[in-house]
């Protein structure tokens, strides 16, 4: 699409970074000075960089929500074995056998 027309016979998307990098490639004396120019058209082409944040950011989602799986299961776990053994946990029964003890 480097010819300027898009599909509806508007600019294309990518025919300014493309301007801009023949632009620098016809007034640089080296090509290895126009690689931010070349790097940008590629982005609006390929969305190489785009797609690879994507992808992070996927990934960093789907090990958030693995962690916070094993977590929640971990903090049920807890709370189902407190549920089964609340009464000896608090010290219900122990201290009111020392109570006693202690009064007489």
């Amino acid at each position: 699409m480097a010819s300027g027309f898009g599909y509806y016979g508007n600019r294309s998307r990518c025919f300014t970074f493309w301007q801009e990098f023949r632009k620098c490639y016809a007034m640089a004396d080296r090509p290895e000075q126009c690689t931010l120019q070349m790097d940008d058209y590629f982005e609006c082409l390929h969305h190489t960089k785009e797609k690879a944040r994507a992808k992070a950011i996927k990934d960093q989602e789907l090990k958030l929500n693995e962690e916070k799986k094993k977590q929640d299961e971990l903090s049920r776990k807890l709370t189902d074995s407190a549920n089964k053994s609340n009464v000896t946990r608090l010290g219900i029964i122990d201290n009111s056998v020392k109570q006693k003890e202690a009064s007489n």
